[in-house]
């Protein structure tokens, strides 16, 4: 059998793909490396989406909550496994895409079942909803690989009286001091920037974080960077900046801040660190695909209007555009319409005249309303 596309990776917007395939009547295979959603499956238990429920639904599907909440990873991935059943939708998990080859009407596609079988596969196009967070992002310190280091965090539990330190000052690295030190754990943040911006968190994490700073419950090392990691200990070093920067720091979150001058060392005493550094993708298909990228984040360079990259019939939906994102600028929230481009441009290729409503995607249409990357940012 020659299907109409092959669809690689079943995140979120990977199921919204293929909930459209399946109204528009497009043959299509669904293939996933890992389990459903499967980025998700690694968050920290208990952890909250920082998007409101309505930007992360999906397929016109509403997400509802017993108090209107804004909804956990295990609450989330339970929804994704109900728009798989509603739309009865066929998944095949854990079957990895070891090889890509061909051209626009005929790519052959190679995969590894969770049996270690090899199969092969034809399409006439093909659609990467892979994301963008396959892997963390090293910071290439010695120490790094340590086993008190980490940069995955499962429980605040495992830290209890214990003393953490946190790198990173984005929603994700605030999050975790926050819910750690409310667990009873000893919390330190190194940041390389001057403050815990504001404008870059969302607000209720800015507030509480500052308040706990500025009582020194929390102890903040702005304008450093670990360069070592030992047992017991973690070496921060204070970063290059100008002068008016670390007065800032210093004044920022009140006099509780701990600034390093910069070029200047200092041990803190540390049993768990957590390197909230951000992560990359793994853009191996997309090499191996002649897929170009730009940029230093390396986004893959695709047709905006139909989702359709530099290689004809290879279409890119979802996180995946956005590289490897230091600033965020695509999210679920901002993906949605990919999946109706890139439809609309697959019907065309093969001369079905089926229609795309816009209403297959994102929230359910009585609660759906526009959203640009500059609401989320």
């Amino acid at each position: 059998m020659i299907y109409d596309a092959i669809l690689i990776g079943a995140g979120p917007i990977g199921i919204e793909m293929a909930s459209v395939f399946k109204r528009a009547g497009i043959s299509y295979l669904h293939l996933e490396a890992g389990a459903l959603g499967e980025t998700i499956t690694r968050w920290p238990r208990d952890t909250q989406f920082f998007s409101s429920p309505e930007w992360i639904a999906i397929a016109g599907v509403p997400i509802q909550t017993r108090g209107q909440e804004i909804v956990t990873g295990e609450q989330y991935l339970a929804y994704l496994r109900q728009v798989v059943e509603i739309f009865d939708l066929d998944i095949r998990t854990y079957e990895r895409v070891t090889a890509i080859a061909g051209s626009v009407g005929d790519f052959r596609v190679t995969t590894r079942d969770l049996a270690g079988a090899e199969q092969r596969y034809a399409s006439r196009t093909v659609v990467l909803a892979t994301g963008d967070m396959n892997s963390p992002r090293s910071i290439g310190v010695p120490g790094e690989e340590l086993p008190h280091v980490s940069h995955y965090w499962s429980t605040p539990h495992r830290y209890f009286q214990r003393r953490l330190l946190i790198v990173g000052g984005r929603n994700s690295a605030v999050e975790a001091a926050l819910r750690c030190w409310r667990a009873g754990v000893k919390v330190a943040i190194s940041y390389r920037g001057a403050l815990l911006d504001e404008k870059r968190l969302i607000s209720r994490l800015h507030l509480e974080i500052d308040l706990l700073i500025r009582n020194g419950q929390i102890d903040f090392y702005p304008l450093t960077a670990p360069v070592e990691f030992r047992p017991g200990r973690t070496v921060l070093r204070g970063v290059e900046s100008e002068a008016n920067l670390a007065e800032t720091a210093h004044s920022a979150h009140g006099a509780a801040a701990r600034v390093i001058a910069p070029g200047a060392s200092e041990e803190v005493d540390t049993d768990f660190v957590y390197l909230a550094t951000g992560f990359e993708m793994d853009q191996s298909l997309y090499a191996s695909l002649g897929i170009a990228t730009e940029g230093e984040e390396k986004r893959p360079v695709h047709d905006p209007a139909t989702m359709e990259s530099n290689v004809p019939g290879v279409y890119i939906v979802g996180t995946s555009i956005g590289g490897n994102q230091r600033g965020y600028k695509v999210f679920i929230t901002t993906s949605h319409v990919h999946c109706t481009r890139a439809a609309r441009a697959i019907i065309a290729s093969i001369s079905e005249q089926t229609v795309v409503s816009d209403s297959w995607v994102g929230n359910h249409p009585s609660r759906d309303y526009p959203l640009s990357s500059k609401d989320v940012e």
